[in-house]
């Protein structure tokens, strides 16, 4: 047991919610912040949203959704999580943010609480060195979506202790999750795989191999994935495919990881996927 009973979550948005969401369900105290209390509180009701309607289908109790929902508390700035001894950023995936925020995390927090990044390819260490406090920032990479996926990915910095790892593992496991353990290198193991998987489909849909649907389903019932790598991109955000591309692209210097052109056009377009309603396919609910 890890003794951690309030987590504080940083970012209300798809990642950060179903992080709030696990962590409430394991019986721990949340706190959800975002960038402002708004932003937060839209968050908290777009989570309770969801599962009111899972469990209008049967597939929740009624009680459990409560319990829940109660376990989680919507602060109005960051000085809110200072309760928490243990913190998930779970902001965009952009650089200067995640650095911007790990600074603010280390000023507000308490001495002894551990920093974790969800980041999905920025350095652990370079975040760690934000702070005044390396050994207490670790790398915990929830899958998407948090509520389903059973992996997490741990990824220790250079400077991460090992009772700060030895918390974290215990942390994903009392939260039901299934950990695998990453060097801190571009990517680390999951998308340091599934982006080159990606930005491959996206070259092939450009190129005209075929379409978004006869690649999807090349790669579906040919490989035997449930889902096909473009439908899978929509479902992450465009945007999020790319910044991971970008630094692989830039952090590994091999021409391989360059993102598609197609994929940089969707993204500057604003079509990111499912969140905004149009990525390579067309949704109706953003």
């Amino acid at each position: 047991m890890t003794g951690i009973e309030v987590i504080g979550v940083l970012g209300a948005g798809q990642m950060g919610g179903g992080i709030a969401q696990v962590a409430a369900a394991g019986s721990k105290r949340v706190l959800l912040a975002d960038i402002d209390r708004s932003s937060a509180e839209a968050g908290f009701d777009k989570l309770a949203g969801q599962l009111e309607t899972r469990v209008k289908r049967g597939k929740l109790d009624a009680s459990d959704c409560a319990d829940t929902l109660a376990r989680i508390e919507v602060v109005s700035n960051l000085d809110g999580l200072a309760p928490a001894s243990f913190v998930v950023e779970a902001v965009a995936e952009d650089m200067a943010l995640k650095r911007e925020v790990m600074r603010k995390l280390d000023l507000c927090c308490r001495e002894d609480a551990i920093l974790a990044t969800n980041t999905s390819s920025i350095s652990v260490t370079m975040l760690g060195a934000q702070t005044t406090r390396p050994d207490r920032v670790i790398g915990m990479h929830f899958m998407n979506p948090v509520p389903v996926m059973k992996l997490v990915e741990v990824i220790r910095g250079l400077a991460t202790s090992e009772a700060t790892y030895a918390t974290t593992l215990a942390l994903a496991q009392e939260l039901g999750k299934t950990t695998v353990t990453s060097k801190d290198y571009p990517g680390f193991i999951v998308n340091r795989l599934l982006i080159p998987l990606i930005n491959e489909a996206c070259f092939a849909l450009q190129e005209g191999l075929g379409t978004a649907e006869d690649i999807d389903t090349g790669i579906t019932l040919g490989l035997n994935h449930p889902m096909g790598p473009l439908a899978l991109a929509d479902l992450i955000g465009l945007d999020t495919c790319l910044a991971i591309a970008q630094v692989l692209h830039r952090e590994l210097g091999d021409d391989k990881y360059r993102p598609a052109s197609v994929l940089k056009q969707h993204v500057a377009a604003g079509w990111l996927g499912r969140k905004s309603g149009r990525g390579f396919y067309r949704y109706e609910e953003a």
